[in-house]
This record gives structure tokens, C-alpha cells and sequence, in this order.
């Protein structure tokens, strides 16, 4: 009797020899929902935790709510930063007149003027530094991270806004209870424990 050969559930592309790029993500078939690229990688992400996803709910909520016509917010839509980057940013705000219609996958850094990355653990190098350090160089003029905190884990909101002689983010404030800020737009979110559980 002769053993079968194990195969493989699925057939994973083979990089090319200089990685991937944002063509390449947008056409690669069979890729998982919210693939990204980093640096010509591809970056899968892993089943999330229930406060990821209502963090995300209650900001997307929080930033429509108080929005210009001239903004509009997105959730995880890939932003595209150069030919080898198109993270995923967890929140997007950006300009009205980027939106093409229904079947628009992603945006130019240039039209992004607010992302925002809620940490998970599969991620948290990404979110903390590599994304941060992206979205600066590629002119986005805000950047929010958003973590749990403490022993009853509640959200917190650290808000950046971009230096553009150095390109890098300068922390404007850290908000455990309320997100008030003026920038990209006038904002004004209850990001309580309890705002967060009656989601």
C-alpha cells in the first residue's frame, strides 16, 4: 500500500522576484477579503475580535454623523501610497469628489485626509509603526490609533496630525472618553465603554 500525496487546500501565488504590486492586488484571483500589500507583500488578515469590529462601527458612526458634504467616510478600503503599498486602513475620511461609485475598490493617498488603524494582535507592528511611518511619507495629513486600555479594556484614541517639513506625526491628544478634535473636520464622539457595548 502506498500513501496518497498531501495536497494543498489552496495553491498560493508565487511572489515575483520584486514583489508584488498595487496592479497585482487588484487582480490576483482568490485572494482573501482585505488582503494588503506592505511593502510588495501581501498581507492576509486573520479573523478579528468583536472590539474591532464595533470600534470600527461606532467611529464610522461618530465621523458620518459629523461630516461636511465635501468628506465622506469609508471602512476598510484599500488606500493606494505607491505602487508597492496598499494597506487597509480600518477607517477612512476622505474627499467627496474621490468616491467614483459602487464598484470603487480603492483611493490616492492624495484624497485621504483621516486614516485610522484599530490595533489587533495579529497586527499591531503593522498598526504602530510600518502603516504610521506609510501614510506620513505618503502625505496624509491625520492618523488615529486605536487601542484597549486597562483592566476593563476600554478604547483609546491617539490622534496625530502630520509635520510636512518632516513628514512624520506629531501625538495632538490622547482621548479615553470623548474624540473631540477639529481636524480633518469638527468631531465630536462618545468613545466610552458603555458608547462602545450598546453597539
Amino acid at each position: 500500500m502506498t500513501a496518497e500525496p498531501v495536497r494543498a487546500a489552496h495553491q498560493w501565488p508565487v511572489p515575483p522576484q520584486d514583489g508584488y504590486t498595487v496592479d497585482d492586488l487588484f487582480t490576483l484571483p482568490g485572494l482573501p477579503p482585505h488582503t494588503e500589500l506592505i511593502d510588495g507583500s501581501l498581507v492576509f488578515v486573520s479573523p478579528q475580535r468583536d472590539f474591532h469590529s464595533i470600534m470600527i462601527d461606532l467611529l464610522v458612526t461618530g465621523l458620518r454623523r459629523t461630516a461636511p458634504p465635501e468628506l465622506k467616510v469609508r471602512r476598510e478600503m484599500t488606500v493606494v501610497l505607491d505602487r508597492r503599498n496598499g494597506p487597509e486602513p480600518d477607517v477612512s475620511v476622505v474627499r467627496a469628489k474621490a468616491v467614483t461609485g459602487l464598484e470603487q475598490t480603492s483611493f490616492p493617498a492624495s484624497d485621504v485626509l483621516l486614516a485610522v488603524e484599530v490595533v489587533s494582535p495579529d497586527s499591531e507592528a503593522r498598526d504602530r509603526d510600518s502603516k504610521p511611518q506609510k501614510y506620513a511619507a505618503a502625505g496624509i495629513p491625520n492618523f488615529w490609533l486605536v487601542e484597549m486600555a486597562g483592566a476593563d479594556q476600554h478604547p483609546v484614541v491617539r490622534v496625530y496630525e502630520l509635520d510636512p517639513l518632516s513628514k512624520t506625526y506629531a501625538l495632538t491628544g490622547i482621548h479615553h472618553d470623548r474624540l473631540k478634535t477639529g481636524v480633518p473636520h469638527t468631531i465630536d464622539i462618545d468613545i466610552t465603554l458603555d458608547a462602545l457595548n450598546e453597539l
